[in-house]
């Protein structure tokens, strides 16, 4: 796997959102996140700001979901309920972009990924500290 991808295709599952992402800093950004909604969700996330995205096709298809702050804007496809994106709470100019709606790209893809901790969120922490991490989540794939 090569982290230095600069713009890359996205889709949902069905197809019917397809969007052109620009990250940040590659795939050097993958993580996951302690939260109610990240622990059911189970998505690897990598960053773009947010002119980084381009919908290119089924946007009117995106469903958002919101939920405690209603800061993090989540982005569904109605169509086949695959989350796509989300507009972050921690970095509100940054877009968590699901790794797996990436073309080529997998979240077995990543022998490491750290994880967060969005249980106790860092835009609740008021000592500034930022993001802490709460583990790493391995995948060693049999020989």
């Amino acid at each position: 796997m090569v982290d230095d991808v600069e713009e890359i295709d996205a889709a949902c599952h069905c197809g019917t959102v397809r969007l052109r992402v620009r990250l940040t800093d590659g795939l050097r950004t993958a993580r996951r996140c302690t939260c109610s909604l990240c622990r059911m969700r189970g998505a690897v996330a990598v960053s773009a700001d947010l002119d980084g995205i381009r919908i290119v096709a089924g946007g009117d298809a995106l469903t958002l979901y919101q939920f405690n702050t209603l800061s993090a804007k989540h982005y569904f496809c109605s169509k086949c309920g695959i989350y796509t994106h989300h507009q972050r709470r921690s970095t509100p100019n940054q877009y968590g972009v699901n790794v797996a709606c990436l073309a080529g790209i997998s979240p077995f893809d990543f022998a490491e990924v750290p994880v967060l901790d969005g249980v106790r969120h860092p835009a609740d922490d008021k000592s500034g500290a930022g993001p802490r991490r709460a583990g790493t989540l391995k995948y060693i794939p049999n020989p």
